[in-house]
């Protein structure tokens, strides 16, 4: 049995950076945010994840994002989300 995590974090990322100066992807990420479980499923069929204005539905197993919505609406389509572990609280 898998089990969901909590609390991811979301990074918002530009596609296309020309330099970045030496910083990591993670680092140029334009919008971070931490979301937590909802505890319901998405429509893509994976667990929903919301917070700051951001919600997502993110494989758990992958940590890949199969849906998302940024105060409301899509996402960019110059920017890719990422996910990683969320800081400790």
């Amino acid at each position: 049995m898998s089990t969901v995590p909590r609390r991811y974090e979301i990074l918002l990322v530009p596609e296309h950076v020309v330099d970045r100066g030496g910083a990591s992807v993670e680092d140029s990420a334009v919008r971070t945010a931490v979301i937590e479980a909802t505890g319901r499923t998405g429509a893509s069929g994976y667990p929903r994840y919301e917070g700051h204005g951001i919600a997502a539905d993110v494989d758990p197993e992958t940590r890949t994002v199969e849906a998302l919505l940024v105060d409301g609406r899509e996402l960019d389509y110059s920017l890719t989300a990422l996910v990683r572990a969320a800081p400790a609280a």
